[in-house]
């Protein structure tokens, strides 16, 4: 990634937007000054400065940017530079109305806001095509610049990412006929013959609409896959326009468990993975859910290509777009940005550097306050935060986290999965994913977030929660796996459906391997409460609960109520070299820890370091592909001190101190150590 990564240097710095700040040459002055101070080596530059950078159409004012670039590398600082698709200027939408966003219900979106652009539209993408061709010939091969960031935040609306706009509508249908080649193939995948809803013509497709046809699941299915293809599209076209002129590494920053797009496809079109993180720290009764839910989104960025990030945004104190916006305390954003840094991360940027003064953003966190000064806490933390990376860089880079485990998600199933008009609304794919991954959190176990469609024969251990569709081939790659030596878990409302949505008739996909009949599954209650059995312990179970029937699979756990009493909760099937486990009914946070110990067990997987982690610690590692760099994150997420003992003698990376025995970690501390 150029110059910088030659340096061995994490990358530090932050979202800057001079453009709001040209009257004010004083304040962009004393912003190299402040940056140095922090020890900011990067800044992400031109995200929102389209109606700068062309103030009219084809009138093209690139030399303010020049300026700030080549002020900004004199004093060590280095550029990720923007596409500036993100938000529209206004000559723009009033011009050509036709590149606004239509709303599922038919009406074209007004100007205004962001992401807010129609990604078929030929004039849209003809336009992003010539300012991309402009900044990467004037900045494509400039020393500063870095990396490219690619727009921002596709799809970011937040209400779905899509347009119905009557481009789209004939774009899906175009997209439906090279999938599909006929209707006939199309309504069988679709069963349209459900409600007597028979296609006929291709032009009596539409969107999934409130007002119209939102029935059909596979329907709706190849809509979502549509949207995400279709935004993937127009990001590659911005990447063609930009390597017209320029090689330097590309990159767009992802987002917190995006529903519509899917970042699995996404990631061979970037080089770099980046994404925004905005925890909702101190919202709970403690921080682990909250730790487990970025440790989770890191890893799943991390597994995409299996190399170091980027945390592309972060806040050092607060944001300003939730209900309600607390700061961090003191000592979290240190302890959050090192989380980064443990699960993968090369570097951590934040929004923003200086708070704008006025607008929607006015008093979300930055860097630099309204006061302007680095006399504020804020401010002396991320000085502290840019002082230790400089000390920690050389360890650091060149190493990234290595997992024999593998947690799978997948977007597709995801969409299925919360479209199913089965079980419960009430279960929340996602907070089910968190569960499971939890479980290896806490026990300091490296684990990868990959979808159906990677590799697994680099795992020793996959795990994948109702898993309610599966892809074509998937089924024959995890007994591949398990024939091969692997050991997998299957969940409760596992291989409902196929890639179309369509129920699987006859025997489940699995099955076979799994050594079990799935006869049922049953949404308990408060009135109808149940237990398991397993190792002579008693555990409370959640409300999906399956009857399962062994065909040749030990039994390891038994229900203990009901009419399903004595019947498996847990098996294990072995299958040619490897085992097979099935979990029928939702677990509580014990029954998955104590099961994952098991799991483990049989597959040979070792935790990062060999002591027992007090609630709310954790541990990750770092090494290199040679072994012989090996980095320990020791991270305290208590609101209180703990301690603990370490059997292995460590040297503290930052401080230089010897670290063993029975230690103390500070509220929110992270030990950054090395092994003697």
């Amino acid at each position: 990634m150029g110059e910088i990564r030659e340096e061995n240097v994490l990358l530090y710095g932050a979202d800057y937007n001079p453009e709001q700040w040209l009257s004010y040459p004083e304040i962009l002055e004393e912003d190299i000054r402040l940056m140095k101070l922090a020890k900011v080596n990067t800044v992400s530059l031109g995200i929102f400065s389209w109606a700068v950078l062309e103030p009219e159409e084809g009138n093209y004012n690139l030399d303010y940017m020049e300026e700030i670039i080549n002020r900004l590398y004199k004093n060590g600082i280095s550029v990720n530079l923007a596409t500036p698709t993100g938000a529209m200027p206004n000559w723009l939408t009033h011009t050509y109305p036709e590149v606004l966003q239509t709303a599922e219900n038919g009406i074209r979106n007004i100007p205004g806001k962001r992401h807010n652009f129609c990604y078929t539209s030929p004039i849209m993408r003809e336009k992003m095509g010539k300012m991309n061709r402009k900044l990467s010939e004037r900045f494509g091969k400039h020393p500063g610049v870095i990396m490219w960031h690619i727009s921002n935040e596709y799809g970011g609306n937040f209400r779905d990412a899509s347009c119905h706009c009557e481009l789209c509508q004939e774009a899906f249908r175009e997209w439906l006929k090279e999938k599909y080649q006929t209707l006939d193939k199309l309504n069988q995948a679709w069963w349209t013959a459900f409600w007597s809803h028979t296609y006929t013509d291709w032009s009596q497709i539409h969107s999934p609409m409130p007002h119209g046809e939102d029935a059909l699941h596979g329907q709706n299915l190849d809509w979502r896959r549509f949207v995400s293809y279709k935004l993937q599209e127009f990001c590659r076209e911005e990447i063609k326009a930009i390597r017209v002129f320029s090689d330097k590494p590309v990159t767009a920053n992802m987002m917190r468990y995006f529903e519509p797009l899917d970042y699995d496809r996404w990631k061979d079109d970037l080089d770099v993975i980046s994404w925004d993180s905005y925890p909702d720290w101190h919202t709970m009764e403690d921080e682990v859910p909250i730790a487990v839910w970025a440790a989770f989104m890191h890893n799943q960025m991390r597994s995409f290509k299996k190399m170091p990030f980027i945390l592309m945004e972060s806040t050092p104190s607060l944001v300003n777009w939730k209900q309600e916006n607390n700061v961090k305390r003191p000592g979290m954003n240190y302890l959050s940005s090192m989380q980064a840094v443990a699960h993968g991360a090369d570097g951590v940027m934040y929004f923003q550097w200086r708070k704008s003064r006025g607008s929607f953003e006015k008093f979300h966190g930055a860097v630099v306050g309204h006061d302007g000064t680095e006399h504020t806490r804020v401010f002396k933390e991320v000085k502290q935060i840019g002082e230790d990376f400089t000390k920690i860089s050389e360890k650091v880079i060149g190493t990234c986290n290595s997992s024999k485990v593998a947690l799978i998600m997948d977007w597709e199933n995801w969409w299925a999965f919360k479209d199913a008009a089965g079980i419960s609304k009430s279960i929340n794919y996602e907070e089910e994913l968190q569960k499971y991954y939890r479980g290896f959190w806490e026990l300091g176990i490296e684990t990868d977030v990959i979808s159906m469609d990677h590799d697994l024969s680099s795992y020793k251990l996959v795990v994948a929660p109702l898993l309610y569709l599966y892809k074509p081939g998937y089924a024959e790659k995890v007994e591949d796996f398990v024939k091969n030596g692997g050991t997998y878990l299957a969940t409760y409302w596992s291989g409902q459906v196929n890639e179309t949505d369509l129920c699987f008739l006859g025997k489940k996909p699995l099955e076979e391997m799994l050594g079990i009949f799935i006869e049922e599954i049953d949404v308990g209650n408060e009135y109808f409460t149940n237990d398991a059995d397993y190792q002579g312990k008693t555990y409370p179970l959640g409300v999906l609960r399956e009857l399962v029937n062994p065909q040749g699979a030990e039994v390891r756990g038994t229900y203990l109520k009901d009419y399903v009493a004595g019947m498996p909760v847990i098996t294990k099937n072995a299958y040619g070299k490897g085992y097979a486990y099935y979990l029928a009914a939702q677990p509580d946070r014990e029954l998955l820890i104590d099961l994952y110990k098991e799991l483990c067990e049989t597959a040979g997987v070792t935790a990062n370091i060999p002591d027992v982690l007090p609630y709310g610690v954790t541990v990750s590692k770092r090494s290199d592909r040679d072994g012989k760099k090996e980095i320990y994150f020791l991270q305290n997420f208590n609101r209180q001190p703990v301690e603990m003992t370490l059997r292995d003698f460590y040297r503290d990376i930052v401080t230089g101190k010897d670290v063993n025995g029975c230690i103390k970690l500070d509220t929110y501390e992270c030990l950054i150590l090395e092994k003697q």
